[in-house]
Formats: structure tokens, C-alpha cells, sequence
């Protein structure tokens, strides 16, 4: 008879969530987030320490030197594209480092092996490193406070354009680390992709000043309407169209989102 109940006894079954995976995403996000606070000192204390240098060059070499622009002081008018500036690079950093570390320490398994859907794993290291580009995005701005003595007109456009960043570089980090299997591979995303489209997006300086085709072409990177929404939030002028630029990078977050969600969904290069 015991043989017989045993026979008709089920093997264990995977979790079946009626909703989302609430246990999961919070372990992932937080392990994304202890992940760059066990290193403070570097991913929050080290680009607040460039920043500082930015300004003090800025502030002092230039000083009563370099005329306004658009009615702006020039340590004004840069001061939020530093800001901005270091919100993208740790954005980046953050989620492509993560999953370019498990990837080559054999670590993978670690995401696919808990029931977290795709939408999920894509929530759970966007969140994270959103974190870490809002966190070093306040200190900095606090840093430089004494340099620029910023205000904050629209409010609004700081949140709206401060998180979209977060998001949008946390999803090409994410794509970035999918992609690279070595170091190389990421060092050649930074230095070829996103250093020039940061640069080149008026972080310190006007677009009006650059020759053609490059001032047309301004208007296709998106970092660009990422730095110039910020700043109209600190010093109320932007230099491109305001309701365009902010559709445009509402766009460009969506396609962004949903390529993370299909790659993840895949299991590109993380299974293989």
C-alpha cells in the first residue's frame, strides 16, 4: 500500500506566481546596490572628486574670463552638465560592470537559476544602478553648490531628466554587459560610444557654437536632450525644443527597456 501512495506522489513542482516575484526583485535590487556600496569610496566618493577638479579648473582658470552664455555664468551653465555628466557614466558603470563580472566569474547562474521572469531581471538591475546615478547625481550636486550656487526653477525637469538618464544608461549598461565577454569589449563601448556621445552633448558648452553638420547631428544624440532638460531645471534656458525632447527620450527609454526585457527573455549570451 505504501508503494502504492508513493507511486502517485507528485514530484516538486516550480513556484507557480500568480503576480511578480516581489522576494526576488528585492534580493536582486539589493544585491545590486550593496554590490557598489561595499566600495563607496570608488563608485560614489571618486566621481565626486572629478567633478570637484572639473569645477575648481573651471571656477578659477576662467574666471571673469569666459563671457556668459545665454545670459548664464559659464560655471552656472556648466555645473549641471557635470552633474548630469556623472548621473550617465555611473549609470553605465554600475549595470554593465555587474553582469560583465558574472560573466566571466561564472556567476550567471545566479540570476537564471531563481524564478525571475525577464521583466524582472531587467526591473531589478535598472533599479540598482538608478540608484547609484541618483545618488552620486545629489552628492555632486551638493559639491559643487559652492562653485555654481544653483537654483532650481523647475524642479520638474531636474526629476524628469535626472531619472530618464538613470534609466536609459542603466539599460545600455545592461545591454553593454550582455555584449562583452571581456574587458576589451566594455572598454571599447566606453571609449567609442559613450565618452564621445557625452562630450559631444553640450556638457560644456553651447551647440550653437559648433559648425555644421555637427550642430545638426547634436540634435540626434540623445544625450544632448538628456543634459539640456537638466539644465533648463537649474538655470531655466535650454538651447533645443523642450516638449520634443522630452518625447524623444521618453522613446528612446522605451525602446531601450523593451530591448533589456527581449534580451533577458533570451537569455543572450548568458546561457551559452
Amino acid at each position: 500500500m505504501r508503494d502504492v501512495a508513493d507511486s502517485s506522489v507528485s514530484p516538486p513542482q516550480p513556484r507557480n506566481f500568480a503576480g511578480p516575484n516581489w522576494v526576488g526583485l528585492q534580493a536582486l535590487y539589493a544585491k545590486e546596490v550593496r554590490r557598489f556600496m561595499k566600495v563607496g569610496l570608488q563608485t560614489v566618493g571618486a566621481p565626486v572628486l572629478s567633478s570637484l577638479l572639473y569645477m575648481l579648473v573651471f571656477a578659477v582658470a576662467t574666471s571673469g574670463v569666459r563671457p556668459q552664455i545665454g545670459g548664464v555664468p559659464f560655471v552656472a551653465f556648466i555645473a549641471p552638465g557635470l552633474i548630469m555628466m556623472t548621473v550617465l557614466n555611473n549609470a553605465f558603470a554600475n549595470s554593465s560592470s555587474s553582469l560583465l563580472q558574472m560573466k566571466m566569474q561564472g556567476l550567471t547562474q545566479d540570476i537564471l537559476t531563481p524564478p525571475l521572469s525577464p521583466g524582472e531581471l531587467a526591473t531589478g538591475f535598472i533599479l540598482g544602478a538608478s540608484t547609484r546615478g541618483v545618488l552620486v547625481g545629489l552628492v555632486t550636486w551638493a559639491a559643487v553648490m559652492p562653485f555654481a550656487h544653483l537654483g532650481a526653477p523647475h524642479p520638474w525637469a531636474i526629476a524628469y531628466y535626472g531619472l530618464a538618464a538613470c534609466v536609459v544608461m542603466a539599460c545600455l549598461g545592461v545591454l553593454a554587459g550582455l555584449w562583452s565577454v571581456k574587458f576589451d569589449h566594455m572598454a571599447t563601448v566606453t571609449n567609442f560610444v559613450i565618452l564621445p556621445l557625452t562630450f559631444l552633448s553640450g556638457t560644456f558648452y553651447s551647440i550653437d557654437r559648433l559648425p555644421e553638420p555637427f550642430r545638426g547631428l547634436s540634435r540626434f544624440n540623445p544625450f544632448f536632450y538628456l543634459i539640456d532638460g537638466f539644465r533648463y531645471g537649474f538655470v531655466d534656458r535650454a538651447e533645443g525644443p523642450l516638449m520634443a525632447g522630452g518625447l524623444f527620450v521618453l522613446g528612446v527609454t522605451v525602446v531601450l527597456i523593451l530591448a533589456v526585457w527581449r534580451l533577458f527573455g533570451s537569455g543572450y549570451r548568458l546561457k551559452s
